[in-house]
């Protein structure tokens, strides 16, 4: 599924526009939180990205990252890795204190459900020149 199919597509809520975390992101996302239970001390949210929209650098202090990929293609690079290309059904775990970032391609919509729990220490961008080695690595 590719681009407005996966909007059309998505089997949780789209969301809002993801502003609050607008500057821990490159481009356009949205969020879903899925999960509004003060009683669960994770969180569990569909993440929705535009065509080239990717988030910083980050890591989850004390805790985890769970992605359920459920739309669209998309990357997962942790530092000093190669970059995974991500479809739908795909499942990604993220350790404790793992430097990481995830995104979109640049020609399709992404959609993941992210359970996580722990504190996220943002981090810096990821620029337009290591995005673009990711996709001209996955060509080769």
């Amino acid at each position: 599924m590719k681009n407005e199919n996966v909007k059309k597509g998505i089997i949780f809520p789209l969301g809002k526009e993801n502003v609050a975390y607008a500057k821990d992101f490159i481009g356009k996302s949205y969020l879903e939180p899925l999960v509004n239970d003060p009683k669960v001390n994770v969180s569990v949210s569909n993440v929705t990205f535009e065509p080239g929209c990717r988030n910083n650098w980050h890591k989850h202090h004390n805790g985890f990252q769970i992605l359920l990929v459920t739309g669209g293609e998309g990357w997962y690079q942790e530092a000093g890795k190669p970059a995974r290309l991500l479809k739908p059904g795909d499942v990604v775990v993220t350790h404790n204190d793992v430097k990481h970032w995830h995104g979109a391609t640049k020609n399709s919509w992404f959609s993941h459900i992210a359970i996580t729990a722990g504190k996220a220490i943002w981090l810096e961008p990821v620029t337009d020149k290591q995005y673009e080695e990711v996709a001209k690595g996955a060509n080769k």
